[in-house]
């Protein structure tokens, strides 16, 4: 056997996105390159690691026991290295956070200091939708969630870190009056919804049954980025965060539609579950945030003010 270290990690990457393109976007190389060390990575073994039907690949039982012998060996690789450094008195290990797909736009700047500061820290960040986001939280796979929603089910300790403020946004083609339209105005319009399990959804569908709104639903579309540029097409409207939408409201792009009884505002917190005992990554991170957090809304978020 004369396996590298990087097709365990190529390997085990294939193994949990199901998909050679998958794996190869996660991993930032190109798909022929991971196909070679695949390729590479079987010729080592006699009984298949995967087998492909159709164009979708399925990994073997055997390539699903190797699999799990590959990642004990990449985490103990980690494990070295972050043994080494924290001999040599530096921060060291894994930060685990699942956030919400808006939360994109607001995590990475609370991360970067600490991450800048501490070389040795290694970020895992997952950005899916709110249910998966708890999922993580509730199975303790990650050390810290981003919400703008708080679970009810879950018992959680929380961080407040920044308003979050929807607004019903639409393309910058049609002029609009300045002064609020009521909240009826909404049920003429063609609305393009997140998907199901979506915090924003939630909150978009929340505000309409509260106020008995009766509306058109355009369609359904899986991230926000996916509903903006579908607004910006002239596909429709819908209610979205401030906070992903600062560059085409400054290009003049987008615009907000006023309406009364909007924004919608909620907070974007860090929660953990209550109880946890954090590794010293997560415990650093988390003091980072509580005294830094002022400095990091006014220098980042400033702008959010001129809305």
């Amino acid at each position: 056997m004369n396996y590298t270290l990087n097709q365990l990690r190529i390997f085990l990457k294939v193994v949990q996105t199901q998909s050679v393109t998958k794996a190869s976007e996660e991993l930032h190389l190109t798909q022929p390159a991971v196909s070679i060390q695949m390729k590479n990575f079987q010729d080592q073994f006699e009984i298949p690691l995967t087998e492909v039907v159709g164009r979708k690949i399925y990994i073997t039982d055997f390539g699903l026991e190797i699999a799990e012998a590959a990642e004990n060996i990449i985490n103990q690789v980690y494990a070295i290295n972050y043994k080494t450094l924290a001999y040599k008195g530096q921060l060291a290990g894994r930060l685990k956070l699942s956030v919400v797909s808006t939360g994109k736009y607001v995590m990475p700047f609370f991360l970067a200091n600490f991450i800048q500061q501490h070389s040795g820290v290694e970020l895992l960040m997952d950005v899916t939708n709110k249910i998966k986001v708890i999922d993580s939280l509730e199975n303790n796979e990650v050390d810290f969630a981003l919400v703008s929603i708080l679970p009810n089910t879950l018992n959680i300790e929380k961080l407040d870190l920044l308003q979050n403020k929807l607004y019903l946004v639409g393309n910058a083609e049609n002029p609009v009056s300045k002064t609020p339209s009521t909240i009826e105005t909404i049920a003429n319009l063609p609305l393009i919804f997140r998907e199901k399990g979506s915090g924003t959804r939630q909150t978009m569908e929340s505000f309409i049954e509260r106020n008995n709104i009766t509306v058109q639903k355009k369609m359904e579309l899986t991230s926000n980025e996916a509903v903006k540029q579908s607004i910006l097409a002239g596909l429709g409207y819908s209610m979205m965060p401030l906070i992903g939408i600062k560059s085409e409201l400054i290009n003049n792009e987008l615009q907000i539609i006023p309406i009364k009884g909007l924004p919608i505002k909620t907070t974007w917190s860090l929660i953990w579950l209550k109880g946890k005992k954090h590794s010293p990554v997560a415990q650093s991170f988390l003091q980072h945030l509580k005294e830094n957090k002022a400095k990091i809304v006014e220098d980042q978020f400033n702008w959010y003010e001129d809305y």
